[in-house]
């Protein structure tokens, strides 16, 4: 797979492939909630963090547990750092994309 980080993480056909790869949108959609929650209640909740990306990223990487309810969020520790950083900013991106 070619480089997927960027400044800014567009929807280039490595991120799809990425975020299809990694199973995100198993879990989340943009709009509703599936088993996690949607994209853009994730970038309501951090679009005041200055260390969003990297709080994402770490959520990505080490899973989670009770920051949307009692369903945990499995680790994807099998990513690398800048895969990590590419699906944290691509999450950051969808609210715009969904509005």
């Amino acid at each position: 797979m070619a480089s997927v980080g960027s400044a800014y993480a567009d929807d280039s056909q490595d991120v799809k492939e990425l975020v299809q790869a990694s199973g995100c949108l198993s879990c989340h959609s943009v709009d509703e909630k599936i088993v996690g929650p949607a994209f853009k209640d994730v970038v309501a909740k951090y679009k005041s963090d200055p260390d969003a990306i990297v709080n994402i990223s770490q959520s990505i990487k080490n899973g989670s547990r009770g920051k949307w309810g009692r369903m945990a969020m499995p680790a994807h520790a099998s990513l690398s750092s800048e895969e990590l950083k590419t699906l944290a900013m691509w999450v950051m991106t969808r609210k715009a994309k969904a509005d």
